[in-house]
């Protein structure tokens, strides 16, 4: 049997983000279940500390680490930042790791892969996060992304 998104409240609809109009819908566009929390995420993410009135501490503040070298001081810090938010801003699911990659091959970028659980269906995602270290002018968009391998512990 089909499942309905609406048999899953639970996990949540808010606006999508960027909020986008269409005519077709009766207003903004919305995002639901899994979806809802993969945008949360990115909005965490993205977010600085202070960019909230009403929430000062919701964000994760990477900005701060955007001329860094990137050191096992820094990767520390950047998954540190992460892991924090992700714990008092996203109560819906549990973070299982968060992994950043760095090859050779993303010029100025550095993956970061979160692997969460959501708790209330117990099912397992890996979001990719890219964070650019350069200006955005200097970046090769050719590059593909690929996912971060599983950890096999």
């Amino acid at each position: 049997m089909a499942e309905n998104p609406g048999d899953r409240p639970f996990l949540g609809r808010g606006w999508s983000f960027p909020p986008a109009f269409d005519t077709a819908l009766p207003g903004v566009r919305m995002l639901e279940q899994e979806d809802d929390i993969a945008s949360s995420l990115h909005v965490l993410l993205t977010t600085g500390q202070g960019e909230r009135i009403m929430v000062p501490l919701y964000g994760c503040s990477m900005d701060e680490l955007v001329f860094e070298e990137l050191d096992t001081r820094t990767r520390t810090l950047m998954a540190d930042k992460i892991e924090a938010a992700i714990l008092y801003h996203e109560p819906r699911i549990e973070l299982e790791s968060v992994r950043l990659d760095e090859s050779e091959g993303l010029d100025g970028v550095v993956l970061i892969g979160v692997i969460y659980r959501v708790r209330a269906t117990n099912s397992r995602f890996n979001f990719v996060f890219p964070y650019y270290l350069r200006e955005g002018t200097d970046i090769n968009l050719t590059t593909s992304v690929r996912m971060l391998p599983e950890d096999r512990r």
